[in-house]
Parts: C-alpha cells; sequence; structure tokens
C-alpha cells in the first residue's frame, strides 16, 4: 500500500510540459520509480535539466559588456579626463553667456596650439595634463615630443597657458571638448593660439583690433 499510493501519483507527475527531451527522460525515471518507488528522483532529473537550460541563457548579458567595452573604445586610459566627465562638468552655451569671460568669445584660427585662460590660482601642470592629454597619443614618439604645456604663474599672465597639441585637428577637438570646462570653481575659455608669423590681408587687419 505505501508504494502503490506514489505510484498514482506518479502518473499523474508524468504530464511535464517543460521541453521535448523530457518525455525519454522521464520513461527511464519513472522504471526507477516503479523499482525504487522514489519519485524524488525524477524532480532531479528535471531540476538537472531545467538547470542545464538557464545554463545557456547566461552568455546573453555579454552584449551588455560588448557595448560598454565599445564605449570604451573612444575612452581614453583613466590617467586621463574621460569625455564623459569633461561634459559633466563643462558649461552649456546658455550657461556661459552669463560669464563675461565669455564675453565676444572667438575660437580664433585653427592650428595645433591652444591658448587657455581664467584658469584658478591652484592649477598647476599636471591638471592641465589630465584634461588636454587624452587628445595625445604617448606611443608615438612624435606626439609625445609635440605636447607642450606652458603654464604662466606670474606677473599679468598668470592664469594663462598655452599648450602645444600633436596637430589641427586633435588642437580643435580639444578646443571643442574643453572650452567652459570648470577647474577648480572656475570656467576654462579654450581658443586657439595665435600664431607667431603675421598673416596677409583681412586676417592682419582682425589681429589688430
Amino acid at each position: 500500500d505505501v508504494f502503490e499510493q506514489p505510484q498514482h501519483v506518479g502518473h499523474k507527475k508524468i504530464e511535464f510540459h517543460i521541453t521535448t527531451d523530457i518525455p525519454a527522460v522521464l520513461q527511464i525515471n519513472s522504471g526507477k520509480e516503479e523499482k525504487n518507488g522514489k519519485r524524488i528522483y525524477a524532480h532531479a532529473a528535471t531540476e538537472a535539466i531545467n538547470n542545464t537550460g538557464f545554463g545557456r541563457i547566461f552568455p546573453a548579458p555579454s552584449s551588455n559588456d560588448k557595448m560598454e567595452t565599445e564605449e570604451e573604445d573612444d575612452e581614453i586610459p583613466s590617467e586621463f579626463i574621460s569625455r564623459r566627465d569633461l561634459e559633466k562638468n563643462r558649461l552649456s552655451k546658455e550657461e556661459m553667456e552669463k560669464f563675461s569671460v565669455f564675453k565676444n568669445y572667438e575660437p580664433g584660427d585653427p592650428n595645433c596650439r591652444i591658448y587657455v585662460k581664467n584658469l584658478a590660482k591652484q592649477v598647476q601642470e599636471k591638471d592641465l595634463k589630465f584634461i588636454f592629454g587624452r587628445y595625445v597619443d604617448f606611443q608615438s614618439e612624435m606626439e609625445r615630443n609635440m605636447f607642450d604645456i606652458r603654464l604662466m604663474k606670474e606677473g599679468r599672465m598668470k592664469g594663462q597657458a598655452f599648450i602645444g597639441l600633436p596637430n589641427e585637428k586633435a588642437a580643435a577637438k580639444a578646443l571643442k571638448e574643453a572650452n567652459g570646462y570648470i577647474l577648480f570653481e572656475k570656467p576654462m575659455v579654450v581658443q586657439f593660439a595665435r600664431s607667431a608669423r603675421p598673416k596677409q590681408d583681412a586676417n592682419e587687419g582682425k589681429r589688430k583690433k
């Protein structure tokens, strides 16, 4: 009597609606149920099958990992500021209009050298390297040599800096992304540095104004 009762329950348990592979397993398990009178084995087998099924889902999140790595591909190593942090601490165009230092702001004529002003007194060269180093490929000896920071700490030029970048494209990107960035609670004003060589015609007239 003790063994007959589980068999009736066991026959009801045969109607599993999980996967097509299970009936073959259940046939083996049902034979073992009749011999041993143990329904637990059937449950253990189905759980094992379910576990293997769920295991195949684990690779799915790798797509998220892939997205993160793709985003990071455009990022610079952690020794330099990230684009995200630059954007987060940069003034919007509307906010810039409220500051007198951005009044009549002109980026200047594109070249590989940029001029930065309105720097806080505690700014050091390492702070500027942390920001503008992201535009330099330090694996290239040529770019390393062209990267130059001159921070003025005394006299009338105090709070200003000249930064040499590898090329005009890098300088243009630096100007676009770093202009208005708040460093030590003061927004940086970033422009193209004026060329030492005088330009002709209209451009020279603009410089005199």
